[in-house]
């Protein structure tokens, strides 16, 4: 029998594009009444550009990346939505065996402390500023990317200004390792497993992770093009039914060996079972011998893990303002904020009667343990969401919030 829905997507070889893959591999689409068509990308840049001609209909995409589409940063702009994300967390900074020596030197640890790691790096650059070195250059994916904000973040909030003490890069995710092996970056901020590629390679060490810079926080989404959704709801709908119980599934520990087996796949990443293990598991080889297991490294599945609040679309645009992207307005607020559509979410998901959370925004990083919340259907636990440095983020204080970032950056 015919497939009811078809529907093209694209994806990136990262770990986090397991949910799509795992919907159309297992089966989850194909149950719902929906042809997936998956097609591979090397780049970000390409994702953004073949969905916005309409090449895809929808994608595997940088949080931040449909914001920037809306907001007309992006070279093709198109509307585009976010009914659902892909996970939390996943990211590594790495850093090349010299500077993590260097670090060393300057009371690093191998203990993935965002805090420690930042204040022997911010000695660093001070120690090869008075040298007349020149700058290091890191590398994230993307510049509307999670990568670049939470770099970004976590160098300021250890007074390091990255717009001035260091040269930042684009350089895609697959292309990472080999960059650093090279010579051609002393650092990157990278998706899972290209941080660990680089650890087995035994050229690169990681310094920190994004589970620890803020606790439970976004990464990757489904990005959707609005004027497909719109003529397509009942499609929209069979394929986020069909990746919440891809989600579900992928977060089984049960299923483990099976997800790596299907990822290894040269269509997929591409990459051995084993290398894959780190983001499944939460346990890291960082480097030099020394391992550590991280608390909701990575979150396929609960906590809300697939929920698109509109708190942290707004989290990304307060990073856009920051890093002067674009500038604030309360119109360009609004863009943010509604490209995240938590209203899809629950009309597709209700009926399955699964957790849904009472609201669309959340005071990011307010939760110091995991804390049962109000919820439909069924309950709901989230947190801990802590940012390492303490600070909050109120999705109603938008403008404070913006203002106590440039404040900061002018002390800095």
């Amino acid at each position: 029998m015919a497939a009811e829905h078809q529907i093209n997507a694209g994806f990136i070889p990262l770990f986090d594009s397991a949910v799509l893959v795992a919907a159309r591999e297992i089966g989850f689409a194909a149950r719902e009444g929906v042809d997936l068509t998956l097609s591979r990308e090397t780049s970000w840049a390409n994702i953004r550009d073949r969905i916005a001609i309409g090449h895809f209909d929808l994608a595997h995409m940088l949080g931040p990346m449909p914001i920037a589409c809306n907001l007309g940063l992006t070279p093709l702009a198109s509307d585009t939505i976010v009914p659902f994300s892909l996970g939390l967390g996943g990211n590594c900074v790495t850093v090349s065996n010299t500077l993590w020596a260097g670090m060393a030197a300057h009371g690093a640890l191998p203990d993935l402390n965002p805090a420690r790691a930042g204040k022997a790096l911010g000695a660093l650059i001070r120690e090869r500023a008075n040298a007349g070195r020149d700058p290091l250059r890191f590398a994230v994916v993307h510049p509307h990317s999670g990568h670049n904000y939470e770099l970004r973040y976590w160098l300021a909030a250890c007074g390091i200004d990255p717009s001035r003490e260091i040269e930042i890069v684009i350089v895609p995710p697959p292309f990472m390792a080999d960059a650093l092996a090279a010579g051609r970056i002393d650092g990157y901020c990278a998706g899972e497993p290209w941080n660990s590629a680089s650890v087995v390679a035994g050229t690169g060490h990681i310094a920190t992770v994004k589970a620890t810079i803020w606790k439970t926080s976004p990464e990757k989404v489904v990005g959707v093009r609005k004027a497909w959704a719109e003529k397509h709801p009942e499609a929209l709908s069979a394929l986020l039914r069909a990746l919440h119980h891809a989600a579900r599934w992928c977060q089984d520990p049960a299923n483990r060996g099976e997800l790596a087996a299907l990822m290894a796949q040269p269509s997929f990443l591409g990459l051995s079972p084993a290398l894959q293990m780190p983001i499944l598991t939460g346990h890291l080889a960082l480097g030099g011998g020394a391992e550590l297991t991280v608390e909701d490294f990575f979150l396929a599945f609960g906590k809300a893990a697939n929920f698109p609040w509109k708190s942290h679309a707004l989290w990304f645009y307060t990073q856009m303002v920051r890093w002067g992207q674009v500038k604030h307005s309360a119109a360009h607020m609004a863009l943010g904020r509604d490209t995240y559509r938590p209203d899809l979410y629950r009309a597709a998901l209700k009926p399955l009667g699964v957790a849904l959370p009472g609201a669309n925004s959340k005071v990011e990083g307010a939760l110091a343990s995991a804390t049962p919340v109000g919820s439909a259907g069924a309950s709901l636990v989230l947190g801990p969401d802590g940012f390492f440095d303490g600070q909050i983020f109120d999705p109603d204080e938008v403008d404070a919030y913006i203002a106590g970032q440039k404040l900061a950056r002018a002390e800095a």
